[in-house]
């Protein structure tokens, strides 16, 4: 078994063992592949503060698996083992894989595996759940990923799932006598897309400061990130939250755009219109509430929560499943499975669990 770094021109080889590793799984989608390419091919915004390396795995003269190596200066004491896939069986590839992180950025004291170059971008390695359609957005690989990283430190994530009717309870918590004097809560303006994800991405940076694994974004990595999937976005996707003019929050959720994808493409022209004239989509994706600090624990997220409730009713979904919760943020697990308790009479359990694995690079 050997490491083999490859360039930006060898990318379809990079990008063929996606395809021989899900080859036949009906499970597997494609729709993530717009953020590989913009962080390994295209000259990106998030290129002005890291670097990144492409190899393939070769066992003799077979191509059987591939990762990136990603340093973010943001986050600099980690190398980033990222866009991560790999037939089974192949051994400990991660030893192989250590000493290249180490040859690369010797500067460098820890690595983790499953975080592709930032938490915006993807984070997690697939637990349970193999036999579901990921939801936009949240990562999928096959049962036996985790193996190839098992001597290394996990730290877990975890989404729920809960019903549309279970969502809408939540939302009659927020009740006009909790209000904030001075408080508005709006929908973005897609005509104004530059100056409403500056918003969020200065939100972003202020709400999430003490999150695992956090670096601050600037408002063009945002815009690319976005960019890919603007025909599918509506103004109702992003709410924000202002008190007195100035933002204080923001809640950022969208349809389950993988119930588009039949197979394991990337999207395309024909699924924008199916979008548009025959929406049959069943589940939308909380992907994230970011509160200024000083307004954390006040009326402001279930107010933005209960700003969504009208489109989510107009468009007939059924399900929400929620972005990954760090196992360590006991708070907002805690908030949810109360939340979920009260609704449903008894304690959730997680529906989706994922990990990243990190250790020392100097062991």
């Amino acid at each position: 078994m050997k490491i083999e770094r490859i360039d930006k021109s060898a990318y379809k080889t990079f990008a063929d063992v996606s395809k021989s590793v899900y080859q036949g799984n009906k499970y597997y989608r494609g729709t993530q592949s717009s953020v590989e390419k913009m962080l390994l091919l295209n000259k990106s915004s998030f290129k002005n503060h890291s670097t990144s390396r492409m190899y393939i795995i070769r066992d003799g003269n077979d191509i059987v698996g591939r990762f990136a190596l990603i340093n973010d200066y943001r986050l600099s004491e980690y190398i980033q083992v990222s866009f991560f896939e790999a037939q089974e069986g192949l051994g400990d590839i991660f030893s192989l894989i250590k000493k290249e992180a180490k040859n690369y950025i010797p500067e460098c004291s820890k690595i983790i595996v499953g975080l592709n170059g930032h938490l915006n971008y993807g984070a997690g390695v697939l637990q349970n759940h193999f036999d579901k359609v990921p939801l936009f957005g949240l990562p999928y690989n096959p049962d036996y990923y985790s193996n190839y990283f098992k001597e290394l430190k996990e730290r877990r994530m975890f989404t729920f799932k809960f019903s549309m009717e279970a969502y809408i309870e939540w939302s009659k918590m927020y009740s006009p006598n909790r209000k904030i004097e001075g408080l508005n809560v709006r929908f973005m303006n897609k005509k104004d897309i530059k100056k409403e994800s500056a918003i969020y991405t200065k939100l972003n940076s202020q709400a999430f400061v003490n999150h695992p694994y956090w670096a601050d974004r600037d408002v063009e990595e945002d815009q690319e990130l976005f960019y890919p999937f603007r025909f599918l976005l509506d103004n109702e996707h992003l709410i924000i939250a202002e008190k007195d003019n100035k933002p204080v929050g923001f809640y950022l959720w969208y349809p389950d755009f993988n119930q588009l994808i039949e197979n394991q493409r990337d999207f395309n022209a024909l699924d924008v219109l199916k979008n548009k004239l025959n929406n049959k989509i069943d589940t939308f994706r909380f992907t994230e509430i970011g509160i200024l600090p000083e307004y954390q624990g006040s009326p402001v997220a279930l107010a933005l929560i209960s700003k969504s409730v009208p489109k989510l009713i107009e468009k007939g979904y059924k399900f929400c499943e929620g972005g990954f919760i760090f196992e360590e943020n006991r708070a907002s697990i805690a908030f949810v499975s109360r939340i979920l308790q009260r609704i449903y009479g008894k304690k959730p359990e997680p529906y989706k669990q994922f990990a990243v694995f990190e250790t020392e690079l100097t062991s």
